[in-house]
């Protein structure tokens, strides 16, 4: 394990040794009840803890209301785009949608299939540098809710406050759940796939008010013959998310990173070192005109750090010297190019001051 490197992937993305060692000694035998985790049944006593465990530290670690439900479903936050307008838009309800980038166009085309997406803010010429303010937000009337993408993986913005509305929010935080203070109690539905912050691909959590969850009832009783039994979240809900053969490794797995989260003493305190963390790398970023950092500064993701050379030609140099010094996933996204740095709850100092450190010195080697 001493030859494990610094990893800045957008996701999957790096976990704590920790916890990968932990998951490693439940393969062969869980809890030494002579079954490995991914061989028991998912209705078994042994399972059931695991996954009101997962649920429990989430409601905790989030501070989620007590009436809300907690869901561990399948699909990632792609299926999510389709099944959140599914459950809460009638075929001619309105939903609206800020579009800040790549993932959030993509939830505006799938509610499309089903309902009626309308777009209330999006930049001039695609250009995805920045969110809005609130008072550039268009005008909502007419539509059941306001959905965001709170995090941008691409583009590296992020929502620095929530958006505010008078419509309930629905809110993607597949790159950034976990890793900052948010108010759950403002929002009618939350989802975010777990491969940033809570573990491997395989999971969504989604988070249910009780106006959601009457919405899936409401707009169920205005399809003939209702939703489809794996789109529909009240029966999910009701299923405890075992309608079928759920993600039980990666519920495992979410459950330990939860619990890795508490150890480092909660979401306030993990916020605090997300920002330092990303503090030294814009640092360098800012320190000199080789370097041309894509997001505005007031929207700038404590996540995704995306940025391009000066000259073109020396990112793919940048890239072969940083793999060599065992700095990965440091390309930028293929859709805008450049150079990006992932650096979720996980991605340890060590790892950031090792980027910073190269940078420095390929700065002063090719500046």
């Amino acid at each position: 394990m001493s030859t494990r490197a610094h990893n800045f992937s957008a996701g999957p993305a790096v976990l704590p040794l920790e916890v990968i060692e932990e998951l490693q000694q439940a393969l062969p035998n869980y809890n030494n009840i002579g079954l490995g985790l991914m061989e028991m049944s998912h209705r078994s006593k042994d399972f059931d803890d695991i996954i009101e465990s997962a649920k429990s530290r989430l409601r905790t670690l989030l501070q989620i209301p007590d009436d809300y439900e907690v869901l561990l479903l399948q699909g990632g936050a792609s299926l999510q785009f389709y099944m959140t307008a599914l459950n809460l838009l009638g075929p001619d309800d309105t939903g609206a949608y800020i579009n800040t980038g790549t993932w959030s166009t993509k939830a505006i085309k799938e509610a499309n299939r089903c309902s009626i997406a309308k777009s209330v803010w999006a930049p001039e010429n695609d250009s995805f540098t920045r969110v809005p303010q609130t008072d550039e937000i268009g005008s909502t009337e007419g539509a059941t809710y306001l959905h965001y993408t709170s995090n941008n993986t691409i583009y590296g913005t992020q929502f620095q406050r929530t958006p505010t509305s008078d419509l309930p929010l629905i809110g993607d935080f597949s790159s950034d759940i976990a890793s900052a203070p948010i108010d759950v109690a403002k929002h009618g539905l939350i989802y975010a796939g777990a491969q940033k912050n809570l573990g491997p691909s395989g999971v969504t959590a989604v988070i249910l008010s009780p106006w959601a969850i009457e919405r899936s009832i409401t707009v169920n009783g205005l399809r003939k013959g209702g939703l489809p039994s794996m789109l529909n979240y009240k029966l999910m809900v009701d299923k405890n998310s075992m309608f079928n053969t759920p993600n039980t490794f990666g519920i495992f797995a979410l459950d330990r990173m939860l619990a890795w989260l508490e150890r480092q003493g909660g979401v306030s305190a993990i916020y605090t070192q997300n920002q330092e963390k990303a503090k030294r790398i814009y640092d360098i970023l800012d320190g000199s005109d080789f370097w041309k950092p894509h997001a505005d500064t007031d929207s700038r993701s404590l996540m995704n750090i995306t940025w391009k050379i000066h000259n073109a030609e020396l990112e793919s140099v940048f890239l072969q010297e940083a793999n060599a010094n065992d700095l990965k996933g440091l390309k930028g996204h293929r859709s805008v190019g450049g150079l990006r740095a992932s650096i979720y709850n996980a991605c340890p100092l060590e790892s950031v001051d090792a980027l910073v450190s190269f940078m420095k010195s390929f700065e002063e080697r090719h500046g």
